[in-house]
């Protein structure tokens, strides 16, 4: 089939090569012209596993093309995904759909009849039947419905490629049946098909979302009981999720959650449920939210404890930038809202990630930053484990030993082996775990 993704952001440019390596033909629209340029040349505007070399592949080919202009989109196709962001409104808690209404009312006038708009952006329950609405004064012979995507952030081709559901929000038969042949390879392997509503398919998505980050901050909140009682979240975490209703996954206790997708969207879920007249519905979700921005607090008082009382006149090491491992996101990055505020209290911070580097120095130029885990290390009287990168957990503890000045470490994602880093001669602590004069009891 020949389609348009129109927004050629994380969620854009995965889908974009994704359809076309599966056969479609997929021309990619965005209004940033840089963007298009790399892209035309192959190159990801962001890392992510295996997508650039997805890329090279589908450019190579012919079967992906890129252009800046949505009167290309209309003609190009009848199928139009659009997949532009949805951040936060300045100063306000609610999601700005700007960005799709940009997108909407510059490609209606535009339609071929027939046409099928395709939203893939986390919306606010609501809107695909405020454009459609629309969609019949300006387009009456074209339809609108809404795919929400479901991408982790370091698989996001595999999650495309092979997702464990796919929701639709459709209102005829013709926009479910294009659907089901877009992605018929993944129907045929068998993936979960649900054909709904689209308010239905807009409320998956943040609901899918809430979850999640409830369970993440209930551990975490956990951890917190656990400092006060002396008891041990990982083998509490553990013990729990052996309930076959709970289950292990985002029963890990740490940092927190942070990215584009997590705090934003639980923010604009309860606002528009404030919105709907049902706010006391969803009103823990407030509380999720605040025990997620606690974990960092929680992390630079533990660090400041770990270094005296105070951080003036300290160096101290960050181990990751990014929200996430496996990604260069660093938008509302726990990890560097900790370093942030370090350094904010008089320490001098020196700053590695594996991908996110460049990213990070953007947002948080008067941090330091360095490729080399040594360097970053180098001198330090702390040493944080902000970002769980795979590497982190191969780094030699007796190897580092004689780079820092004080062989202390706060592990904030508690992947660490503490045995390893104790055997060392390290002061390993974390939270929600027990200390026996600063390290686990036995």
């Amino acid at each position: 089939m020949r389609m348009t993704v129109i927004g050629t952001g994380y969620v854009g440019v995965v889908h974009a090569a994704c359809m076309a390596d599966i056969g479609h033909e997929v021309l990619g629209v965005d209004i940033d012209e840089e963007r298009i340029a790399a892209l035309t040349e192959g190159n990801a505007p962001v890392y992510e596993p295996g997508l650039n070399e997805l890329l090279a592949r589908t450019v190579g080919s012919g079967q992906l093309r890129f252009s800046t202009s949505t009167a290309d989109a209309a003609r190009f196709a009848r199928l139009h995904f659009v997949c532009v962001g949805t951040p936060q409104v300045p100063g306000g808690e609610a999601a700005d759909v700007r960005h799709v209404d940009a997108v909407f009312e510059g490609l209606a006038p535009r339609l071929r009849p027939g046409s099928l708009i395709v939203g893939k952006s986390t919306v606010p329950v609501g809107t695909t039947a405020r454009l459609a609405a629309r969609l019949r004064d300006v387009a009456p012979h074209s339809e609108i419905a809404w795919n929400p995507e479901f991408l982790r952030e370091g698989f996001a081709v595999a999650d495309t490629r092979c997702p464990e559901r796919i929701v639709v929000g459709v209102e005829s038969e013709r926009a479910e049946a294009a659907l089901r042949e877009i992605y018929e390879p993944m129907l045929v392997s068998g993936v979960p098909f649900f054909s709904t509503d689209p308010a239905t398919a807009e409320l998956v998505k943040v609901a899918s979302n809430a979850f999640l980050a409830t369970k993440i901050s209930f551990i975490n909140a956990m951890a917190e009981v656990c400092d006060a009682t002396g008891a041990d979240v990982l083998t509490l975490a553990e013990a729990v999720g052996q309930d076959s209703r709970i289950g292990h996954r985002f029963l890990q206790p740490g940092l927190g959650f942070g990215g584009s997708c997590f705090p934003k969207d639980i923010r604009a879920f309860a606002a528009r449920a404030e919105e709907l007249g049902v706010g006391s519905a969803i009103a823990f979700l407030h509380q999720v939210d605040e025990i997620n921005t606690r974990q960092r607090r929680r992390t630079v008082d533990l660090a400041r404890n770990l270094v005296g009382g105070s951080f003036t006149d300290r160096r101290v090491a960050v181990l990751g930038a990014a929200f996430k491992p496996d990604s260069d996101d660093v938008r509302d990055s726990p990890a560097l809202a900790v370093a942030s505020a370090i350094r904010r209290e008089g320490a001098e911070v020196r700053v590695h990630d594996p991908e996110a580097i460049y990213n990070a120095r953007r947002r948080f130029p008067e941090l330091q930053y360095t490729h080399d885990v040594p360097k970053a290390c180098e001198d330090a009287h702390l040493v944080l484990h902000l970002t769980a990168w795979p590497e982190y957990r191969e780094i030699s503890p007796t190897e580092l030993g004689p780079v820092v000045r004080d062989r202390k470490i706060l592990d904030a994602r508690d992947t660490l082996d503490p045995a390893s880093w104790q055997s060392a001669g390290w002061t390993l602590s974390a939270l929600g775990r027990p200390r026996v004069n600063g390290a686990y009891a036995a």
